[in-house]
């Protein structure tokens, strides 16, 4: 929805007007600047409820008391302005007064209530108190940054890089994490003191005082152990109907929307659901990523089921070309991303949104979460092999890994069951973090300069993981420990970072009704057999489909939403790699080792290794480097 920005600091408050005007992409409608002794708020904003000037922010509350900045939505706000008993005033019908007004009712339990994506600091001037709030699984953006007196905190990084003087020493440990796993899961950022605020955490901030951040938790995704009883029949209707909820709630907006139409089976199912929910005419959109790498990448072109369904639906369809220029746009991708996020994807969403917002569609609904709640991916179809795995001797196991990792890895195929079997002799756990891997951690810490490998030493990226599952003691199920590491990181940290970043990057609030908070609460209640049966993926999800769809579209094989990365990496980026990655220019940097990482790079050409990711991390580093620190 917007862009928010804040400082409270005795030097840097006054910079907020150069700060806030770097988020000026995400919120190109209005703009506005509150200031009262350190500490200074910003905000941008895309106008989606009310379009008047009353919902224009920062917003105060009658009294004065209150001041707000909010980016997001909150699609059960309605409801919640009805409960309220404090009778205010309303001069807008948009959400954040709501918001504010709930806030001076219920004070922090309202945040429980909330059904939305969201991200917001309220002022409570009387008390002196900062109050900042992101929602339960980070569908919106929310930095921090905190040394001695100084705070910054907003929607992206890039705000921060027009405040002078600030500390911009790199986390070593982070650029790990975005090696190993693509992404950085959790907190970290490649700044070591630019932090990521938890999903469904808050904090209150006492400006009178200097302390560290505290947060608190108020949501945590509930994998409980415990599964609701019902036959299969009665699990389908629970899931429809929550799941039409979750869809009718999300349509709510004063402009156009617009929709993700990949021709899977999530995006497909949300357009399926609105098509009954509204008689207006539906406009889609989707990519025709045309490219000839398929068995190499293991993606292919989902074109014609996105025309399939839109002609079985009677919707409109925009095909989008992917027209990809990666040597121009790889930099530009960084710099919208805020993170060196080691994907492609991210180029087709902004493709995607380009189009959707030059045709009028300010909102998008998409399928992003639908996989993770209900299981869609190949490493919990892997699960499947466990059983034969807990029995298999240590050394029969390595002698499979050994067998495995002889064949070319230069089919999908072939590379799925190298990554089955790479960690086949390890236990179970250690198996399943494994399926997240995308680069060993032998080879990962090879890479960086001696005297940062020494800082690195005993680090291990899979922690992260490993130490989350503290929040979810009483589960016993290994495809739930999947779906909550891909709802508490994969998402959060890959998948809705970067559709954040890229719809707002053009002015376009992306949705992802699959992450209503009701929705997401009735699946982990789901038995997990009704989620996976045998190797069928989404098993309850696809039986709620057969309502809306053709068996063609539900029963289809899954493909991914990417892009020719090892093309682009053996060929269309050479002059960017020996440029980025030349010896010169590692050793100048200090970061990395430079004859590790031509090794790389020339192993990776000659077929002898797959490490195309690992490069294309490798250069998102030193594009971020450029970009961001330097």
């Amino acid at each position: 929805m917007c862009g928010i920005i804040g400082i409270h600091s005795l030097k840097y408050a006054s910079f907020i007007m150069e700060a806030n005007r770097q988020v000026q992409h995400r919120g190109p409608d209005a703009d506005g600047i509150y200031q009262e002794g350190h500490l200074a708020l910003g905000h941008q904003r895309l106008s989606i409820l009310d379009l008047s000037s009353n919902g224009r922010q920062p917003m105060q509350s009658a009294d004065g008391s209150l001041v707000i900045i909010f980016n997001g939505e909150i699609y059960n706000h309605l409801e919640i302005r009805k409960k309220l008993t404090g009778n205010p005033t309303f001069k807008s019908s948009s959400d954040t007064e709501t918001l504010l007004y709930a806030y001076q009712e219920y004070g922090v339990d309202l945040f429980r209530q909330l059904n939305g994506i969201f991200a917001f600091a309220i002022y409570d001037r009387r008390q002196q108190l900062l109050i900042l709030c992101r929602d339960q699984f980070g569908v919106k953006p929310l930095y921090y940054y905190q040394k001695g007196a100084d705070l910054f905190f907003g929607s992206e990084i890039k705000s921060f890089l027009k405040i002078p003087g600030w500390d911009k020493s790199i986390d070593h440990a982070a650029l790990s994490n975005y090696l190993h796993y693509l992404y950085s899961p959790s907190e970290q950022t490649p700044f070591k003191l630019v932090k990521k605020m938890p999903p469904g955490h808050f904090a209150i901030i006492n400006l009178r005082k200097t302390a560290p951040i505290q947060f608190q938790k108020y949501y945590e995704i509930p994998f409980t152990g415990k599964y609701e009883s019902g036959s299969e029949a009665e699990w389908i209707e629970r899931v429809d109907t929550a799941f039409s909820k979750a869809v009718e709630r999300q349509l709510l907006a004063d402009v156009p929307i617009g929709f993700f139409l990949s021709g899977g089976l999530d995006s497909s199912m949300i357009v399926a659901k609105a098509r009954t929910l509204t008689s207006k005419k539906i406009a889609c959109y989707t990519i025709d990523t045309d490219f000839q790498e398929g068995n190499i990448e293991g993606h292919t072109n989902d074109l014609y089921y996105a025309k399939r369904v839109a002609k079985y639906l009677d919707v409109d369809l925009e095909i989008v070309p992917a027209k990809v220029d990666i040597v121009q746009d790889f930099d530009k991708m960084i710099w919208h991303l805020d993170e060196p996020l080691e994907d492609a994807a991210p180029l087709n969403v902004l493709n995607i949104c380009n189009r959707a917002r030059q045709k009028g569609s300010v909102v998008l609904l998409g399928g992003i979460g639908g996989d993770d709640l209900f299981s869609g991916y190949r490493r919990h179809q892997a699960l499947n092999f466990e059983k034969f795995f807990k029995w298999t001797p240590n050394v029969i196991g390595r002698g499979i890994q050994t067998l495995a990792a002889q064949f070319s890895n230069k089919n999908a195929t072939i590379r799925r069951i190298q990554k089955i079997t790479k960690h086949i002799h390890q236990p179970v756990l250690d198996r399943l973090v494994g399926y997240y891997e995308w680069l060993p951690l032998e080879v990962n810490k090879s890479l960086f300069h001696q005297p940062i490998q020494k800082k690195l030493n005993g680090y291990n990226p899979t922690s992260i993981l490993m130490n989350a599952l503290v929040n979810i003691p009483d589960n016993q199920d290994y495809l739930n420990t999947l779906l909550f590491w891909d709802m508490k990181f994969f998402l959060a940290d890959h998948n809705l970072n970067y559709t954040d970043k890229m719809s707002m990057a053009v002015g376009v609030e992306a949705r992802v009704p699959f992450l209503d908070v009701e929705l997401v609460n009735l699946s982990t209640k789901i038995p997990p057999n009704l989620k996976m049966k045998g190797s069928t993926t989404k098993y309850i999800l696809k039986k709620v489909a057969e309502k809306y769809l053709p068996k063609e579209i539900i029963y289809r094989p899954k493909t991914g939403f990417g892009a020719p990365v090892r093309k682009w990496i053996n060929n269309d980026l050479d002059e960017r790699i020996h440029d980025y990655l030349s010896p010169t220019s590692i050793k100048n940097r200090g970061i990395f080792n430079a004859k590790n990482v031509t090794k790389l790079i020339a192993d990776n050409k000659a077929g002898q290794i797959d490490a195309s990711y690992a490069i294309w991390g490798l250069l998102a580093i030193e594009s971020w480097m450029r970009q961001f620190s330097d």
